[in-house]
């Protein structure tokens, strides 16, 4: 491994669907092994994604495929997206002569002498996907690390902090594959105070809504049904491990973090993040919203949920209760704050 690309040009805000031009309708199971699973609807895309070959958008289509195929979390589907835009530059490389890394062959520039396979299996942009997301599902944690640590783990790249370079717009390629509609099925049983079982029929983002705050809202969306844990880091909500399930905090903290964006980890932190909206009528898919909760007040709010749209966000409430979709209007009363992370 280690072969330094040149980048690749994406103009995010003309993205299209990547997958669904081989996919049509996709569904999706977030969070690992779930029950609970959430649909997303791509639709055909008209040209070719701008700044990407049909090349690229085709391998990008590919890898972003297999990863739901083998549903592996979205994460990974941008960790994956980002390695193969820094070994590759999401073309697939063959044998380069005097240029060649050693015999590194491939969108991931993976080596036959390594035991990656054959030379035309490594080829074979499914294989290589599929050899790559196998190997970052052996990492301890991945999910927890920061990408480029993770790409690092499977890749062993001469470049380790390369992959960094590349997640903003990994994460735009993975968003820009859903930003149809999304919707979710699968009962959830918690305790009393949940408006909403899953998203109402027909549930849509904007189209303009930005490809981190997608990323986001598929994560969070992905841990639906999942126990709150106060003071739990929201890593592994699914683990059974309390340490690692959601309070509603690190609920925000962690769907953010798939997108590439760092939240402070507390609401007392939260409330300052990104820059302040002026009221509910202005609020838009991806704005935490923050109330004093049980033990706070307006000027210290302890409670946080994430704006889906449509009148709904997802919070993780409190113990005994699990991650759900509540109606914005049961908030209105007692907003303290509301913060845009992404400029929109």
């Amino acid at each position: 491994m280690g072969r330094l690309a040149a980048g690749v040009a994406v103009a995010v805000a003309a993205l299209v669907v990547l997958v669904a031009a081989a996919a049509g309708v996709i569904g999706a199971v977030f969070g690992g092994g779930a029950a609970y699973a959430c649909t997303a609807v791509a639709t055909t895309p008209g040209a070719t994604p701008a700044g990407l070959t049909a090349e690229q958008a085709g391998n990008a289509a590919v890898i972003v495929g297999v990863g739901q195929r083998l549903r592996v979390p979205p994460r990974g589907w941008v960790i994956a997206v980002a390695t193969a835009l820094q070994e590759s530059d999401l073309v697939n490389l063959g044998d380069l002569g005097a240029a060649n890394d050693h015999d590194s062959l491939g969108l991931f520039q993976q080596r036959p002498s390594q035991g990656w396979g054959t030379p035309a299996e490594i080829m074979n942009p499914d294989h290589a996907a599929t050899s790559f997301y196998r190997h970052l599902l052996a990492v301890p944690r991945w999910q927890t690390l920061p990408l480029t640590d993770a790409a690092q783990a499977v890749q062993r790249s001469a470049y380790p902090d390369a992959y960094a370079t590349h997640e903003a717009t990994a994460a735009a390629i993975v968003a820009a594959a859903y930003t149809g509609g999304i919707t979710c099925d699968g009962g959830i049983v918690g305790g009393p105070g949940g408006d909403l079982p899953a998203l109402p029929p027909g549930f849509t983002l904007p189209a303009d809504t930005p490809a981190p705050v997608v990323v986001a809202i598929r994560w969070a969306l992905g841990q639906l049904g999942t126990p709150y844990t106060f003071g739990g880091d929201c890593t592994a909500p699914r683990s059974g491990v309390p340490a690692h399930q959601c309070d509603c905090s690190s609920l925000m903290q962690q769907a953010y973090r798939a997108a590439g964006i760092r939240l402070p980890r507390t609401t007392h932190e939260q409330v300052h993040a990104g820059t302040p909206v002026g009221s509910l009528a202005d609020v838009r898919p991806g704005d935490l919203i923050l109330i004093p909760g049980s033990d706070g007040t307006r000027a210290d709010p302890r409670h946080v949920g994430m704006a889906l749209g449509s009148g709904l966000l997802i919070q993780a409430p409190k113990t005994g209760d699990v991650v759900k979709i509540s109606r914005l209007s049961g908030w209105a009363s007692d907003v303290a704050t509301i913060r845009r992370v992404v400029p929109q």
